[in-house]
C-alpha cells in the first residue's frame, strides 16, 4: 500500500493555548457568578449612582412609537397625540434600535403598547429612555452626542428668559 505524503499530515494543536483559553473562560464564569451571587458589588448602576449624587431630572416626556405602513416610525407625545417626529426608513436608526430592544422585552412578557415609554434628561447631561412596564432602561447618553441629540429633539423645548 502506498501512502501519499499529504495523507500523513496531522494538524496538531498545542495544549498550552487550549488550556489558557479554557482558563480565561473559567475565570470569566467565576467572576460573573461572584457578582450575580453577591460576593462583589455591582458598580455603575445609573439609577443608584444618580440617587447617591443627588442628580435630578431637568426634562421628561412620555413617548409612544408607531410603525407606519411605509416603514416610517412615528413618535408621539405619550400624554397627547401630538406628533414629535417621523423617521423614514434609513433615518433614525438609533431610535429604531433602542425602541426595538425595549419592545422585545415587552413581547417576552406578553405586554402591549398601553404604557408609554419615558424619556428623561438629567441635570448632569445624561439621558435615559425607560420602559415603566418592564423596568428596562437604555442610557441614551452612553451612545455618543449624535445619538443623544436625536432623543434630545423629542424633549420639551427649554424656555429661554
Amino acid at each position: 500500500m502506498i501512502v501519499r505524503e499529504y495523507e500523513r499530515d496531522e494538524v496538531t494543536v498545542h495544549k498550552a493555548p487550549l488550556m489558557l483559553m479554557g482558563g480565561i473562560v473559567l475565570i470569566s464564569l467565576v467572576l460573573t457568578a461572584s457578582v450575580r451571587l453577591g460576593f462583589f458589588e455591582r458598580s455603575a448602576i445609573p439609577e443608584v449612582a444618580r440617587a447617591e449624587a443627588g442628580i435630578k431630572p431637568v426634562a421628561e416626556r412620555s413617548l409612544r412609537f408607531f410603525d407606519e405602513p411605509d416603514g416610517t416610525v412615528r413618535v408621539e407625545d405619550g400624554d397627547r397625540t401630538m406628533v414629535l417626529g417621523r423617521f423614514t426608513p434609513g433615518q433614525g436608526g438609533f431610535i429604531r434600535a433602542t425602541v426595538r430592544s425595549l419592545v422585545h422585552q415587552r413581547r417576552i412578557r406578553g405586554l402591549g403598547p398601553e404604557v408609554p415609554f419615558q424619556l428623561t434628561e438629567w441635570d448632569d447631561g445624561g439621558m435615559t429612555l425607560s420602559d415603566p412596564a418592564t423596568g428596562f432602561r437604555v442610557e441614551v447618553s452612553s451612545f455618543g452626542p449624535d445619538n443623544r441629540a436625536v432623543y434630545a429633539g423629542l424633549l420639551p423645548r427649554k424656555e429661554t428668559r
